[in-house]
């Protein structure tokens, strides 16, 4: 291909790519009327996540093995018949059995009733982890979105200010040093808008897949970062200690019920049991000689025998009493309860630690406040105007203006501590919200 070409197909592909960047912007991400909230997010995800779907099933499963578990055991009917091969004599019998299951279903029903508590925790505690991990996901748009804000306006008063530049030095009013420097600044201030988008997107992206949605779905935001930190209130202790509301500690604690009605139902199928039984036989048996029938004519010697029976089977536990199930069930029981303690101590401790870090990331985030912020801008602002009437250099200018980069980007991450912090105390104190 000519060069010539190619070169001209270089620079169309890197105007165009340049196009698509510069068309992105913050706005771009953001709805505040039709895009998605943060209340909106989590209620999706909880309503369509696919594996908070798959995890919901366990509940359906346990609610079958309850349903299962109290079903008696079935009769059982037997027939046979007996015929003399060479001759008339035969048998037809009709038995059926019926085991009366003592004690084993009262042991089964307790076990599954506590299985199904369980797995309602269990599901319960994924929501709470689903909620945060959605929080924390939306959270991560809004502080990139947030960047972006602020690249955007930098990059929008960098373009004007080089504007006035080039203009300045077309009439000798400037030399063209200063020009360049400020262009190199856009250029830079570009290149890190170009990243930001790139990190904007990751974060859109990830948002989806915690929302269970496709990720050529078109997705805006609804909240910012500063409205959704200045949004949470503060969590209203509860007459409930915090770490008994968690759906995890209350699992822990169902377990435990688990293991004792475990223990109960091995020990209950340990136990003798009885089955109850009846037949009926019917017999019709003939002989090859005669005899007088009661007119006194000759007939063939038959009889028609009925017969029915009835008794009952028991099972002795003499040796095989579930020893070895009543000893796994115990130890299972240890288990449960050891688990229980750990899980209890571990949702204290980060309740604890969650309350003291979103308190000290509210404390931070008042300190920096709207007048600092306002400060600097104003700082800013005269920094420029100054350059303008000629009392600063473009090197002050440029100075300044990354010192407000800097608030802003500290800002930033100040919010997102205090956005993180509060995700975190709603995780700890089982919130799924």
């Amino acid at each position: 291909m000519n060069p010539r070409v190619m070169a001209a197909l270089f620079f169309t592909v890197m105007c165009l790519i340049r196009t698509n960047v510069a068309a992105q912007t913050a706005e771009s991400f953001v709805d505040p009327v039709a895009g998605l909230s943060l209340d909106q997010a989590i209620a999706r995800a909880l309503a369509q996540e696919p594996s908070l779907r798959a995890t919901r099933t366990t509940v359906d499963v346990a609610r079958g093995m309850q349903a299962q578990a109290g079903l008696r055991r079935n009769p059982s009917l037997s027939t046979e018949f007996r015929g003399e091969p060479s001759g008339t004599d035969n048998q037809t019998m009709i038995s059926v059995e019926w085991p009366l299951d003592l004690f084993r279903r009262d042991g089964r029903v307790a076990v599954a009733d506590r299985e199904l508590v369980a797995a309602e925790y269990a599901v319960a505690d994924r929501e709470r982890l689903l909620a945060a991990d959605v929080r924390t996901r939306f959270g991560e748009a809004l502080v990139a979105v947030r960047d972006l804000t602020v690249l955007d306006q930098l990059v929008d008063a960098s373009r004007r200010q080089l504007d006035l530049l080039r203009a300045r030095v077309e009439s000798g009013a400037s030399p063209p040093l200063e020009r360049d420097v400020v262009d190199v600044e856009v250029r830079r201030l570009n290149a890190d808008r170009s990243l930001q988008i790139g990190r904007v997107e990751r974060a859109m992206y990830e948002l989806k897949r915690v929302l269970g949605a496709s990720s050529a779905e078109a997705l805006r935001l609804a909240d910012t970062l500063e409205g959704v930190v200045s949004r949470d209130s503060v969590i209203a202790p509860s007459v409930i200690e915090p770490e008994q509301r968690r759906p995890d500690v209350r699992e822990a604690a169902a377990r435990v019920t688990v293991a004792d009605a475990k223990i109960d139902r091995a020990e209950r199928e340990g136990r003798f049991d009885m089955t109850l039984f009846a037949g009926y036989t019917r017999m019709d048996s003939s002989f090859a000689q005669y005899g007088l029938s009661s007119t006194g004519a000759p007939e063939r010697v038959h009889g028609l025998f009925n017969y029915v029976s009835g008794g009952v089977t028991m099972t002795l536990p003499m040796f095989n009493r579930n020893q070895g199930e009543v000893a796994v069930a115990r130890t299972e029981r240890v288990w449960a309860s050891a688990t229980q303690e750990a899980v209890a101590l571990s949702a204290s401790a980060e309740i604890s630690a969650a309350r003291s870090v979103d308190q000290r990331a509210r404390e931070a985030v008042r300190l920096y406040g709207a007048d600092a912020r306002d400060l600097a801008r104003q700082n800013l602002s005269v920094v420029r105007q100054s350059y303008q009437l000629g009392r600063t250099t473009i090197f002050e200018v440029l100075a300044e203006q990354k010192r407000y980069l800097d608030l802003e980007r500290g800002y930033t991450e100040t919010l997102r501590a205090a956005y993180d912090a509060r995700t975190a105390l709603g995780r700890a104190l089982g919130e799924t919200r």
